[in-house]
């Protein structure tokens, strides 16, 4: 695998590196040494999460869990197209409130490496849209926040408006650090 340094430090992308011959090719879609050498600090997946999204359009997001249950994400698509976005909601960052996004494809094979302490949301840009993401932290209801995917206060730029969006997501609350934070 190669890692991409995206510009906010410790988001990395991750694209795998194909063994090719006339019958295909072989690559490692993830490996937990490699991911620590490329200085991820948690790499024991617990769960690994399958989302399909039927339309075009579908966002999802931006999610994420406090400390203790605080996750990282790796995020494969692996059917269709979307479009990945992180937030640093890190207090200490030097990137706080800074986002960055990256198109992922099922041809493109990327992966998308969401430290603890980010949102996580993405839009899909095709329909029949799948992803799988692993995760380090099991589902902890009691710690799920989320941001608004269009708090003004982070200017997150999607591909489109939204055409399929829960209720829960379109309704998520203003960022307020006393609740947002640990």
């Amino acid at each position: 695998m190669k890692f991409l340094q995206t510009p906010i430090p410790d988001l990395l992308v991750a694209e795998p590196e194909p063994r090719g011959d006339d019958r295909g090719f072989f690559a490692r879609a993830f490996c937990r040494e490699e991911v620590a050498a490329a200085g991820v600090a948690d790499t024991a997946v617990l769960q690994i999460n399958d989302s399909f999204s039927a339309r075009k359009g579908t966002l999802r997001g931006m999610h994420y869990q406090l400390p203790p249950s605080a996750e990282t994400k790796m995020v494969r698509c692996i059917r269709g197209a979307l479009w990945d976005v992180a937030l640093d909601l890190r207090p200490a960052s030097a990137t706080f409130g800074q986002w960055h996004g990256v198109e992922l494809t099922a041809d493109n094979r990327r992966m998308l490496i969401v430290p603890r302490g980010f949102a996580h949301g993405f839009m899909t840009l095709t329909d029949d849209t799948e992803m799988l993401y692993f995760v380090t932290a099991a589902y902890d209801p009691e710690r799920e926040r989320g941001v608004r995917w269009n708090d003004p206060r982070f200017g997150i730029r999607w591909p489109m408006e939204p055409v399929v969006i829960s209720e829960k997501d379109a309704g998520q609350r203003d960022f307020d650090p006393d609740w947002h934070l640990p």
